[in-house]
Formats: C-alpha cells, sequence, structure tokens
C-alpha cells in the first residue's frame, strides 16, 4: 500500500467519526504509560482505516492500548514484550472483580510504595502481582515504567496528594472491552506474522531518540535499539505487501524518516512528558507513518 505501487487495498475514506466511536463501550487506558496516545485520539481519528474495511486488528507494542481502546474491534490481536504488563490485561480481561478486591488495600504512602516496590514478584500470585503493577503505575513519578539489568522496577515515588489507585468503573469498563481480545506476550515480528490482507497493524514502538536526554526505551531488559528500528521497518514493508493497511508512530527523527521513505509520514504535535529537564517537555513534532 506504499506510494511505490504494492498495494491491492485501495485509498480508503479518510475522516473516521470519533463520535461514532465513542457510543461504545465507554472504556479508556487504565494505566499511565510513557508515550500514549489517548489525548492525540483527535488527531489520529482520520487517518485510521474505515472500520468496516478492517478484517483483525493487531497492537504490537500495547502499551496503554490507547488505540484498542478507541477502535474495539471484535477480532483484536493485542501484544507486548513486557510480560508483567501483558498479565495485568489478562486479569483484567478475566478476572477483574477479584483485581479490584486486591487493589483496595493499596495506600498512597511513599514507605509503602518502596515496601511493595521491593516485593519479590515470584512470591505473588498473578492477582497479586497485577494489583501491585497498577498500584505502582499510579503512584510512581511521571506513571513510569523503567527496570533496571535484573527486570527490576526501580522508579522512585511520585508524591501525588490523591491519585486514584483502584478505578472500579474503569477497570470494568476495560474489561468488558477485552472480552474477544487475544492478549499474548510476544515479540512484533511473531505476531504480526499472521496479519493478512485487509487487516490493520498499529505500532507504537519505543521512540527513536531525538537527544540524549529524550533516550527512553528501558521498558524491559531488552533495548530498542537502531537495529530493532530497522527491523520494525522491514516488517512495516513486508505488511504493507501482504496489502495490510500498517500505520506506525515514531518521533521525528532522520532515521525514522530514512527508514520508512516512499510511505506517507505525517506530522502531529504532540505533549513530550518524559526528559530529564523541564524545559525539555511540551509540545513536540512526531510522525504518524501510513501505507494508505
Amino acid at each position: 500500500m506504499s506510494t511505490a505501487g504494492t498495494s491491492k487495498i485501495k485509498e480508503p475514506q479518510l475522516g473516521y467519526n470519533l463520535e461514532l466511536v465513542t457510543e461504545r463501550i465507554k472504556a479508556k487506558p487504565f494505566i499511565k504509560w510513557a508515550g500514549g496516545k489517548w489525548q492525540l485520539l483527535p488527531l489520529f481519528a482520520p487517518y485510521f482505516p474505515p472500520f468496516e474495511k478492517i478484517n483483525t486488528y493487531f497492537e504490537p507494542f500495547l502499551g496503554g492500548g490507547a488505540v484498542f481502546f478507541h477502535l474495539q474491534h471484535p477480532n483484536s490481536f493485542l501484544s507486548d514484550s513486557n510480560a508483567d504488563l501483558v498479565e495485568v490485561y489478562q486479569i483484567v480481561q478475566d478476572d477483574v472483580e477479584n483485581l479490584i478486591e486486591a487493589l483496595t488495600v493499596h495506600q498512597n504512602d511513599k514507605a509503602y510504595y518502596y515496601k511493595i516496590r521491593a516485593q519479590d514478584t515470584a512470591t505473588l500470585t498473578p492477582i497479586e502481582r497485577a494489583a501491585r503493577f497498577i498500584f505502582l503505575n499510579k503512584t510512581c513519578y511521571n506513571g513510569l515504567y523503567r527496570v533496571n539489568s535484573k527486570g527490576q522496577f526501580n522508579v522512585p515515588f511520585g508524591n501525588y496528594r490523591n491519585p486514584k489507585i483502584c478505578d472500579v468503573e474503569g477497570l470494568r469498563a476495560a474489561s468488558l472491552a477485552l472480552q474477544y481480545a487475544n492478549i499474548t506476550t510476544a515479540d512484533f515480528e511473531n505476531v504480526v506474522s499472521q496479519a493478512g490482507y485487509s487487516d490493520f497493524v498499529y505500532f507504537d514502538p519505543p521512540y527513536q531518540p531525538i537527544s540524549q536526554t529524550s533516550s527512553f526505551t528501558s521498558y524491559t531488559t531488552e533495548k530498542f535499539d537502531d537495529k530493532e528500528q530497522e527491523r520494525l521497518a522491514q516488517v512495516y514493508r513486508d505488511l504493507d505487501k501482504r496489502g495490510c493497511y500498517v500505520m506506525l508512530s515514531n518521533s521525528n527523527a532522520p532515521l525514522i524518516r530514512d527508514l520508512y521513505a516512499g510511505f506517507r509520514i505525517n506530522e502531529v504535535q504532540a505533549n513530550r512528558a518524559i526528559n530529564c529537564k523541564a524545559d525539555g517537555r511540551g509540545k513536540i513534532t512526531e510522525l504518524l507513518i501510513t501505507n494508505y
């Protein structure tokens, strides 16, 4: 579907109706996630393929799942390489009431936060691990997910006055929206190997750094470096040849523009939240790359 003429899919009618989508379950991301797209959906909506033409939806870098919760396609494959994150989604999908009960015991207290952060997660039940994940996400600094070389969560306490640790209605709505989704821990290349004609794949990988202070790829112990960006671009081109609708978000970096030359590169204005310097945050141009 690139401009080079490899597509078998006709040009879609852009202008996706955000109002029609929101008439579905009023679900939205239940965790904070670096680079989350919820606030950008009004800008993204005109670029989505027509809903009725999507056979299957794939979101291989799930994160907060904003695009999934927006589309709520009944045939969706959701995946991430972060096994802890995937487990949380599976618990929300299958056992949300027990998760809600487990969340009620957590408290927004600094000493308590570090006690929970220091837990050996192997000693916890899946419900307890999911509750711990959400608790840390809601009370840590900036909602950041970061691990050290041993895979241990190491983000400091956030000092928020009254964070909503347990959003009961939000979790229940997310559970309903997730009921028919396939949720797995997988490498992005593996999960989209089954994607074919008229499927829609949305990639939201760790962004290519545009400066030293904006570099952040420590969502897992594996780094998402230049070689991974290059591998992703090759997968993107393979999906294009299979007749998939493919959309990708990334930073406005020279490498990204080079890797996706020949596809439609759209610019959107996003708020940057992660930077070690306060004056490095704010509006920034990001790229939304489509093959249609």
